[in-house]
């Protein structure tokens, strides 16, 4: 792939909506006409346009989690999925510039495992509760009250909290993580929920950290599962783990949002109702439109500050670049690192 001059300023893209944009952006249009309403497709277009155009010119690559909206994930994503899934993508990624469309520990754990690489992030104010309600500090203090048992850390963290931890999990590994230590105990931060989900798989003693937990994920309550059940015949439900085990309880599948997609693609069932931030069920019934999604809608204000301008600022003027301390993320890149070489193993 080329490598470019990234002190040069590409000019400025012409934003106007043409008949001629119309008919070349089409074919964009036809994967997302199903979630996205005729009249508003002629504010994304010149967007989608221009910021595939940069991609290229850039020799950028677009990392886009589940949870964006449509226009982002189905239009100008290069590699969409779970947190685990993108942490791959980064791994391995040959571009230059890395455009992380989630929240900021997403980007941050891009750039632990490409520090010579420019990383990006459309909002560097798209934050995340789990990451927010734990530090480094605590983390050693968790160590000094249990010492020698080992530290699991869910990769909705900070890097600083990640280079205190001995492997880093995602909700579609965390129960492989945990027991891959090949130890009766573990120290499992910061999710209480995914703590106390996994924890009903394992024989594994967890220690939970309660002070975490997702804003969006803990909005749902078992009684909503209940009423959904009422309304809707032959309805499917699927949660994310990082919802209350009494939801997870009452639903028929649980599973991280690549499990959920999986899920879906391969039950095809007649109704479904995921249990998780809303932008999922655009995503995926768009792949799917012989289901029909109930739609429960908790939205994540923090993934929903990245926009298709944001992330064409990134690509024109390589702003919002994330940093992380050479010292800190080389603690954090073997706690990423042993959690990627575990999953491929």
């Amino acid at each position: 792939m080329k490598h470019t001059d990234h002190n040069t300023i590409t000019k400025l893209p012409d934003l106007e909506y043409t008949p001629q944009l119309a008919l070349e952006m089409k074919p964009y249009y036809q994967k997302v006409k199903s979630v996205i309403p005729e009249f508003e497709w002629p504010i994304h277009a010149p967007y989608v346009k221009a910021i595939n155009e940069l991609k290229k010119e850039r020799n950028a690559v677009l990392l886009v989690h589940n949870y964006q909206t449509p226009e982002i994930y189905h239009c100008v994503a290069d590699f969409v999925g779970d947190s685990l899934a993108l942490s791959k993508e980064a791994a391995r990624t040959d571009a230059d510039i890395i455009v992380q469309c989630g929240v900021h520990f997403m980007a941050e754990t891009s750039k632990i495992l490409n520090p010579d690489k420019i990383v990006l992030s459309p909002d560097l104010d798209a934050g995340c509760s789990l990451a927010e309600s734990i530090t480094a500090e605590d983390v050693r203090n968790l160590k000094l009250k249990y010492p020698g048992v080992p530290v699991v850390t869910y990769v909705n963290t900070s890097a600083e909290v990640k280079a205190e931890s001995d492997i880093c999990c995602t909700s579609g590994n965390a129960k492989r993580v945990v027991e891959s230590l090949g130890v009766n105990r573990v120290i499992f931060i910061p999710d209480r929920y995914l703590a106390q989900n996994i924890a009903k798989e394992t024989h594994i003693d967890i220690i939970t950290w309660d002070n975490g937990c997702c804003e969006v994920h803990e909005l749902f309550t078992p009684e909503d599962l209940i009423e959904a059940r009422e309304n809707e015949d032959n309805l499917k439900i699927i949660a994310h783990p990082e919802c209350p085990p009494n939801v997870v309880e009452e639903a028929d599948f649980s599973g991280s949002t690549a499990r959920m997609i999986e899920w879906v693609t391969e039950n095809k069932p007649e109704k479904v109702m995921m249990v998780t931030e809303c932008s999922m069920s655009d995503n995926i019934s768009a792949e799917n439109p012989e289901v029909e999604f109930i739609r429960p809608c908790n939205l994540c204000p923090h993934m929903k500050k990245i926009t298709l301008p944001k992330i064409l600022n990134n690509l024109l003027y390589l702003n919002n670049e994330v940093k992380v301390d050479p010292k800190v993320s080389e603690k954090a890149f073997h706690a990423v690192d042993r959690m990627i070489k575990l999953d491929i193993s």
